[in-house]
């Protein structure tokens, strides 16, 4: 099985996720995108992350319906921090092909993840450039990650003709979305329509979800409604929830 997994805080999933997620189904010819969202981004301050399994739910209401999508709860269940390679060990199986898709700015910043060259040997590293930056291959900035995480070149797919000691560049299509836009405009009331998908936004509406910039204050009353989430995350049709069997973004998938 061919799985590019997509990690990331997902703080919320919007559609610059989804749309990004298909395209590299598409052009990797994978059998499906994982989604694994953090359970602890240790790169990200707690107050602007919401609870762990408010996000995973989203990211379930997000691809229901993508017969190619599946979210993983494995990093959610995971006490302390999330750490990609961590995650990667447990995914690895024999005989499937892992993919592990990075932001053009996250591969950069790939050298302050926890075992960065561990990362490379356990999956086949994809860059996706974000729309309007100037990624350079052969910038020396990518030149030096590259080289530190025991590679040779940058390659453009298919995969089947990329050397297998590559890094694959994929050039997909992207929507001028963030994260942290969306969490201001909720917070000053505003729309989001065509920006995440309806379940997404009722989801937030009705968990109060980014109306205050500090999640944490709010984690005890909330108490309830998260437990009550986290223990439903069989919403598993038609995008699949992947529980893990053992405990498996080092750095962080963001």
């Amino acid at each position: 099985m061919r799985t590019a997994v997509f990690g990331g805080s997902f703080n919320p999933i919007h559609l610059g996720h989804l749309l990004l997620a298909d395209e590299v189904l598409e052009t990797l010819g994978a059998d499906r995108v994982l989604f694994v969202p953090a359970g602890e981004p240790p790169h990200k301050s707690a107050a602007t992350v919401a609870p762990a399994a408010d996000r995973l739910a989203m990211v379930s209401l997000a691809i229901a319906g993508h017969p190619g999508f599946e979210v993983s709860d494995i990093e959610v269940r995971r006490a302390g921090a999330s750490y990609t390679v961590d995650t990667l060990a447990v995914l690895a199986r024999p005989g499937d092909e892992l993919f592990l898709v990075l932001g053009s700015e996250m591969f950069l910043d790939l050298l302050t993840w926890r075992q960065p060259r561990r990362i490379a040997g356990l999956a086949r590293l994809v860059v996706v450039p974000r729309s309007g930056s100037a990624f350079d291959p052969e910038s020396a900035a990518a030149q030096k990650v590259l080289h530190a995480i025991g590679l040779e070149r940058f390659a453009s797919v298919p995969v089947e003709t990329a050397p297998p000691s590559s890094v694959l560049v994929v050039h997909a299509t992207s929507l001028p979305l963030s994260a942290s836009d969306l969490r201001r405009r909720v917070r000053q009331g505003r729309s989001l329509a065509y920006r995440v998908p309806e379940a997404v936004a009722e989801y937030i509406r009705a968990h109060g979800l980014y109306r205050d910039q500090d999640h944490g204050a709010c984690t005890a009353e909330r108490g309830a409604t998260r437990t009550a989430t986290e223990s439903s995350s069989d919403n598993r049709a038609p995008g699949r929830s992947i529980v893990a069997r053992t405990e498996p973004r080092g750095g962080r998938t963001a």
